[in-house]
């Protein structure tokens, strides 16, 4: 793992999260640190080659990060019963929303690139 790397997965977090300390509050700053880093890694062209290495072994590593929530669901899983319908019922509108919305951009992206390359 290049340390240049993680330093700079590292930067765009603490800048994200100062971000949303002083302007921002509604948002978490890990997620305005990556929408960060999205922006330079789009400045940048091709991105990092020291960022992609950091984050792809950092990616062989996300498993972990998944135990604590899980943990978490069984802890309050009470509570979770308790609101059981409205949390099924949200699932199911946001599948619902969520699959053809995520269809309808993908067709519109394919032919903004086919255009874009020149091709019928």
């Amino acid at each position: 793992m290049s340390v240049h790397g993680l330093l700079l997965l590292l930067a765009f977090q603490l800048a994200g999260t100062a971000l949303s300390l002083w302007l921002l509050p509604a948002l978490p700053g890990p997620i305005l640190g990556m929408l960060l880093a999205l922006a330079w890694l789009g400045l940048d062209g091709h991105g990092s080659e020291a960022l992609r290495q950091s984050a792809g072994t950092l990616l062989g590593y996300l498993p972990l990060l998944l135990v604590p929530p899980a943990v978490g669901i069984m802890v309050q899983w009470q509570r979770i019963g308790a609101d059981f319908w409205a949390i099924a019922a949200a699932l199911v509108l946001s599948l619902l929303v969520g699959i053809p919305l995520t269809g309808a951009l993908m067709q519109w992206l394919i032919r903004r690139q086919l255009g874009r390359e020149g091709r019928p």
